[in-house]
């Protein structure tokens, strides 16, 4: 079992859907998908800056803007359910792919930082950790060497601050994977559910 996080800015590029059904028809019950925030979360930062909010509610607000993009990720593919408690995330996984949409509430109780430097990335890698799940794999519209480090893809912004620390104390395996690169995704995909 794994989680694939999408980053939201893949909206931006063509083959969203062709990745959703893959995911779909190779997840078979395995796989639970976290969507990124995409132009939500990046017009939370915008007007964070303009008006110079808090970091909490900027947070609050990064999280719904995942939750939008799980409900639109979940438009384009009928094969995806919108799951919100982690909790209920591994009975709804028997009968179709999870797409989680994440609650601040579990998220605060929890203790996760409201911060940038942690992002859908890290919230991505803390979810596969809550689900005694292994492998995750990062989606990414970003360019990017294939055999860069986490620490390479983090300090150069494909991933954020916190993910590397994070990944350190857990046992997971992780795979950057670039959104043109659909064979290494299907085959990543293959390789663990």
């Amino acid at each position: 079992m794994m989680v694939l996080k999408l980053g939201g800015s893949l909206l931006s590029h063509a083959p969203v859907t062709r990745i959703l059904q893959l995911a779909t028809r190779t997840g078979n019950g395995q796989l639970v998908i976290v969507p990124g925030g995409g132009v939500f979360a990046e017009q939370v930062r915008i007007t964070q800056q303009q008006w110079q909010y808090d970091d909490r509610t900027a947070h609050y607000m990064a999280i719904l803007a995942m939750q939008q993009i799980a409900l639109l990720l979940q438009s384009l593919c009928s094969g995806l359910v919108v799951v919100n408690n982690v909790a209920m995330i591994r009975a709804s996984m028997q009968q179709h792919t999870v797409i989680w949409s994440p609650l601040s509430s579990e998220l605060d109780a929890a203790g996760i930082p409201a911060s940038w430097d942690i992002t859908s990335d890290t919230l991505a890698a803390w979810l596969a950790v809550q689900l005694s799940m292994e492998h995750v794999i990062l989606l990414k519209s970003a360019e990017f060497s294939s055999d860069s480090s986490i620490a390479q893809l983090s300090a150069s912004g494909v991933i954020d601050k916190a993910f590397a620390t994070f990944v350190q104390q857990h046992s997971l395996q992780i795979d950057c994977i670039a959104y043109h690169q659909l064979s290494a995704l299907a085959a990543s995909l293959k390789a663990h559910v």
